[in-house]
């Protein structure tokens, strides 16, 4: 009887230390995209969605250091959607105005 208690408290303990891997794949993805969107000058053509790709990245990267990794791999992925946003938004805009990319 105590053996079954003591192997039913053991799996409950392991089973709570579970965690969750690093997102080493969306933090590349995200920094991928942030460097695509200044590199079209997202920053001065779609501040709006630069600023929500900038924040979202710099909350993840912290919350990353800090190894919580759910969280900031949600992070990391609002990150990437928005520095996509902004430079497809700042690609259209810059065509609309003649300029050359």
């Amino acid at each position: 009887m105590k053996f079954k208690i003591l192997f039913v408290l053991s799996f409950i303990f392991l089973a709570g230390c579970q965690t969750t891997p690093a997102p080493n794949d969306e933090y590349m993805f995200a920094k991928s995209a942030i460097d695509a969107a200044k590199a079209v000058q997202a920053v001065r053509y779609s501040p709006g969605y630069w600023h929500q790709a900038e924040e979202s990245y710099r909350q993840a990267k912290i919350l990353f250091t800090n190894r919580d990794y759910e969280e900031s791999r949600n992070l990391f992925i609002k990150a990437r959607a928005a520095a996509e946003k902004a430079e497809n938004s700042a690609r259209l805009i810059r065509q609309k105005n003649g300029d050359i990319l």
